[in-house]
C-alpha cells in the first residue's frame, strides 16, 4: 500500500483544511485496511490524530475530538481529514497511515504510512 498525502497549508486560528490520502493499493483491498491520521509538532513526539476501521467506525485523540472529522472513501481508496476551529498547536506534519490492527492507535500498529504534509496555524 502506498500513501499520499496532500492539502496542507497556512491557515489562521478559527479556520478550516482539509486533508487527503490517496492510496494506491496490490494484493489487497482498500476497504480492508484500517486508516488513521497521525502528526508530529517540532520537537515533540508524533502522535495519533484520528483513526477509522474498515467498517467506517471513527475514533479521535481528545485534543481533537469535535473539531476533526475523518472519513473514508471506498471507491476512490482516500481518506480524509476535515480540521476545523484550527488552533496554533495544531500546526504540525501530519501523515497519513495504513494499518491491519483493528482501532489503531499506537504507531507501531500501523504498517503503511504516507509521506507528510505540512499544516501551520497562525494565531
Amino acid at each position: 500500500v502506498q500513501l499520499q498525502a496532500s492539502g496542507g497549508g497556512l491557515m489562521q486560528a478559527g479556520g478550516s483544511l482539509r486533508l487527503s490520502c490517496a492510496a494506491s493499493v496490490s494484493g489487497l483491498s482498500f476497504n480492508t485496511v484500517n486508516m488513521g491520521w497521525f502528526r508530529q509538532a517540532p520537537g515533540k513526539e508524533c502522535e495519533f490524530v484520528a483513526g477509522i476501521t474498515w467498517t467506517a467506525r471513527t475514533y479521535y485523540a481528545n485534543s481533537v475530538k469535535g473539531r476533526f472529522t475523518i472519513s473514508r472513501d471506498n471507491a476512490k481508496d482516500t481518506v480524509d481529514l476535515q480540521m476545523d476551529s484550527l488552533k496554533p498547536e495544531d500546526t504540525a506534519v501530519y501523515f497519513c497511515a495504513g494499518a491491519r490492527e483493528y482501532l489503531a492507535r499506537r504507531i507501531n500498529d500501523y504498517d503503511y504510512w504516507g509521506q507528510g504534509t505540512q499544516v501551520t496555524v497562525s494565531s
